[in-house]
């Protein structure tokens, strides 16, 4: 039986009623809300794997809903929107979401980002190869036991994909990172050229661990290459 359980926030019956029939004959356990404040109050109360969340739900918005989820949890969490312009797409990054799928859509295409979601955040739980348990930069220390940041002794709260992001970095600290090499190692797909899911999750991780998100110390812009990390101490 598959471990995972699942949040579905949708609120047209037809399509939350075809998504968990099929997912649950992939044997996903699949809990279903119809409206933002059931959504909220459904994860509040249960553990959930992975978030599928649509953006124009009633009572409370979906972006309303996300922001709720990440005061205090990066569970991964899947856009399924109607909209399909590239500043709903940077705002639903940039508020945290994992990944972004767009109506109409196919259930073996949300299966699939599932599989890869869900895989990248249980990879974490393995055991690193030749890793010490500690990663450090500056102020900043990374612990791979209970992957937890901290700035100074202060937690600071990444989502899935910002945490492989830095993670990355310090693990190779002399490196610089092409775009497409982020997005490859990351995402764990091909790069189609689309440069805004790399660009609004690094802005997204210096907003959180910079002291100045304009004037980087961590993340460092290579022009016209990619990013490094900083040679901070």
């Amino acid at each position: 039986m598959n471990p995972y359980r699942i949040l579905l926030v949708e609120d047209d019956p037809a399509i939350s009623e075809m998504l968990k029939n099929y997912l649950t004959t992939e044997n996903y356990e699949i809990v279903c809300a119809f409206d933002g404040q059931e959504a909220c109050s459904l994860f509040d109360s249960g553990t959930f794997h992975l978030v599928l969340l649509d953006l124009m739900i009633p009572r409370i918005s979906g972006m309303n809903v996300m922001q709720h989820i990440r005061t205090d949890s990066v569970v991964p969490i899947i856009i399924l929107s109607a909209k399909d312009t590239e500043g709903d797409k940077t705002l639903g990054l940039g508020l945290g979401a994992d990944d972004y799928i767009t109506k109409p859509f196919s259930v073996v295409e949300v299966l699939a980002r599932i599989k890869a979601n869900l895989r990248r955040t249980t990879q974490y739980a393995k055991p690193a190869e030749a890793l010490p348990a500690l990663l450090t930069a500056g102020s900043l220390t990374m612990n791979l036991t209970d992957y937890s940041l901290t700035k100074n002794g202060q937690s600071i709260e990444l989502t899935a994909k910002e945490f492989e992001i830095l993670k990355l970095l310090l693990k190779n600290p002399q490196k610089v990172y092409t775009k497409e090499q982020i997005y490859s190692l990351i995402w764990n797909d091909a790069y189609m050229g689309d440069e805004n899911a790399v660009n609004v999750h690094i802005s997204r991780l210096r907003s959180k661990i910079e002291d100045d998100p304009r004037n980087p110390r961590y993340v460092l812009t290579v022009w016209g290459i990619g990013y490094k990390l900083g040679d901070v101490l």
